[in-house]
């Protein structure tokens, strides 16, 4: 007997969400909440404490939603939950500051199916009400366990880390240590409420041997480290911060984050280029990898 029954078809990609911005979302600066978001990355430059400039990382909390939005105009709906944070690559237009009215919006620039799933771009832009782009930022999403089967439009650039630096020692090495309340911390200060962060149950139920901390948390560990070490605490001087999210971060990791100095590379005059990577475990596991700085002298 002939099976009349219609086949299922496998999830797809909806291409025409590609390169469509998201609607603008709006969000306005205070001194209070760069402080809190400070002190949640344990975040010792006395100037983003104070509330008075923000740290880099905090480029991310006034384009949540605009970040979130392209994943879902693009990837089906039961592929969501297999999507996780690959890499993070912000270009620095100017810092944030308090008192700043910002727009956002955002657009998936572009995917590539591989065997083991599937990596995403999205592109940010972050401008004031008035126009003034304040930052560009990349990030890219990896659909887990899903090949797309193509590979369509433009991903994240570059920032792998340069192999040749192993050959001398780092120009700086700063431990640090994410507390066992980091997370609850962090999840109100950034506006991300996702449970593996906050819910010992559910992050077991996920498969993770339990809460474990936000990358980009880790990602603002790794970025004062870096101002701290090279830049005299001046998040003015950044132009560019990238990583790769490697292996997770639980609390109460010490992590370990070197930092060396590239002889090259394809910065503009007049800034220095800076490659780092972040280590947890007694140096077992790289929680960063492909980290890279461009700084202003």
């Amino acid at each position: 007997m002939t099976d009349t029954r219609a086949a299922v078809a496998d999830p797809a990609f909806d291409d025409s969400g590609l390169d469509t911005w998201t609607d603008d979302d709006h969000f306005e600066v205070t001194r209070e909440r760069i402080a809190e978001y400070a002190a949640a990355t344990n975040d010792p430059i006395e100037a983003h404490r104070n509330g008075d400039v923000a740290p880099p990382v905090f480029a991310i909390v006034p384009v949540f939603e605009s970040m979130m939005m392209p994943t879902v105009d693009v990837l089906p709906v039961e592929l969501v939950p297999r999507v996780v944070h690959g890499e993070q690559d912000f270009y620095f237009h100017r810092p944030i500051r308090p008192g700043d009215k910002l727009v956002s919006r955002g657009k998936m620039i572009g995917y590539e199916g591989l065997d083991n799933g599937t990596r995403a771009a999205i592109l940010i832009e972050c401008r004031t009400e008035g126009g003034e782009l304040v930052n560009e930022q990349y990030v890219t999403c990896f659909v887990r366990g899903f090949n797309a089967g193509k590979k369509i439009g433009e991903l994240s650039p570059s920032h792998k880390f340069d192999e040749a630096l192993r050959e001398r020692d780092p120009l700086a090495r700063v431990a640090q240590h994410i507390d066992h309340d980091q997370t609850f911390r962090y999840s109100p200060a950034s506006g991300d409420p996702m449970p593996i962060h906050l819910d010992e149950e559910v992050a077991r139920d996920a498969g993770l041997p339990g809460i474990i901390a936000h990358g980009l948390c880790t990602m603002a560990f790794t970025s004062w480290a870096v101002l701290t070490e090279v830049a005299g605490s001046d998040v003015g001087r950044l132009r560019r911060f990238a990583v790769r999210f490697s292996k997770m971060v639980l609390p109460g990791d010490d992590l370990e984050t070197s930092i060396w100095k590239r002889d090259s590379g394809t910065a503009a005059a007049g800034v220095t280029t800076y490659q780092f990577e972040t280590t947890r475990a007694g140096g077992a596991e790289k929680a960063i990898t492909d980290g890279l700085a461009e700084i202003a002298d």
